[in-house]
């Protein structure tokens, strides 16, 4: 589910917006009046899409942008001579009237790369802290000294030992680490 923010100085404008998209089958669609608020919401989540107007009550939709995760697409919806030049090239535009099928048929695109993001996101492994990285180091340099591992040999055994012992490999570095270290 794709969290939707409507971000509009007018909030009756949000809110037609956010129950348009609502009764088109987007679930997570909140509407507010001011950059701040959508920040707000934008906090609480990871990524997810802000329909904004050209200006704010307290920012531009350029300065909202910047301040939102990279995670977060942009559509910006204003009239002709705000979308037409000059505009980033991360934030997708709508040119007011706006077409119900136009928006929506818009917004479900940018769900998708927003999804797909986050499948990209949670397939990639986490990086590791300096003391992980040193951890893990510490160990290999143990498994050299006290049983002649060379460096590709002392990884594979950390991560056999991961592996056997269901633990992640900055655990067995720690268990390494306590089994071999001088006391």
């Amino acid at each position: 589910m794709t969290n939707i923010i409507v971000v509009f100085p007018r909030l009756e404008e949000g809110k037609n917006i956010r129950n348009i998209l609502v009764r088109s089958g987007f679930d997570s669609v909140t509407a507010c009046s001011t950059a701040s608020q959508a920040l707000g919401y934008a906090e609480e989540t990871r990524d997810g899409i802000v329909i904004s107007g050209y200006k704010l009550p307290d920012m531009v939709y350029d300065q909202l942008r910047e301040e939102l995760p990279k995670e977060f697409e942009m559509l910006l919806v204003a009239s002709g001579k705000f979308t037409g030049a000059n505009l980033r090239e991360d934030v997708e535009t709508l040119t007011m009237p706006l077409k119900v099928q136009e928006l929506v048929d818009r917004v479900r695109e940018m769900t998708d790369r927003v999804e797909s993001g986050r499948r990209a996101r949670r397939g990639k492994p986490r990086e590791r802290s300096r003391e992980e990285i040193e951890a893990i180091e510490r160990a290999k340099g143990l498994l050299s000294l006290r049983r002649g591992y060379t460096e590709a040999e002392a990884h594979r055994y950390l991560q056999k030992t991961s592996m056997d012992s269901g633990t992640n490999l900055v655990e067995a570095a720690y268990m390494v680490i306590a089994m071999f270290a001088p006391k």
